[in-house]
């Protein structure tokens, strides 16, 4: 196992170009809290040129220093996606998730880095007062991942495909828990 030094460079998810890599990464039994297990290549094209259309939700992937995609990010207004009707949306507010493929040589670090970097780049916007995640109940991983960067817990909301721990990040609780490390 080697240690995380990368920096990472976001581009725009091409659905076309982009659509065998994210196939390959959301059909593996570690995306599972993804929920496309069984999504064919045609599934994932689909999908994505739905985000690529839609003025409410963004994809991107996150670069690593060789300009390979490292991650995949994505962001949308809950106010608009995802959230509408399970919770009060405060201007500022924008989802996020994240996905970081599976790898036969893990990196110590990576997935904590790939957060840090997502976060902070949802905060480059001043616009954005609060990140709003919504993970699977049971995703414990990434409710450590979450509170490692400082997002606190709300409560458990009732999504259609799943049971969901609401929580929130604000800038300054981002900017004290990546000063803490």
């Amino acid at each position: 196992m080697t240690t995380m030094t990368t920096a990472f460079v976001f581009r725009a998810l091409d659905p076309l170009r982009d659509a065998e890599l994210l196939h390959r990464w959301v059909t593996h039994p570690k995306a599972a809290y993804w929920m496309m297990q069984d999504a064919r290549p045609a599934d994932v094209e689909r999908a994505y040129m739905e985000i690529a259309a839609d003025e409410h939700h963004h994809a991107l992937l996150g670069l690593g220093e060789d300009g390979r995609p490292a991650f995949l990010m994505e962001y949308y207004d809950p106010a608009h996606r995802e959230l509408v009707g399970l919770y009060e949306p405060e201007p500022g507010d924008v989802g996020m998730h994240f996905l970081t493929p599976a790898t036969d040589t893990p990196v110590h670090g990576f997935t904590r880095a790939v957060i840090t970097a997502v976060v902070a780049r949802l905060f480059e916007d001043p616009a954005t007062r609060r990140i709003v995640v919504e993970p699977d109940v049971g995703n414990t991983a990434v409710h450590a991942l979450n509170e490692a960067v400082g997002f606190v817990p709300v409560r458990e909301i009732q999504k259609p495909e799943k049971t969901a721990l609401l929580s929130y990040c604000t800038r300054e609780r981002f900017e004290k828990a990546v000063a803490a490390v």
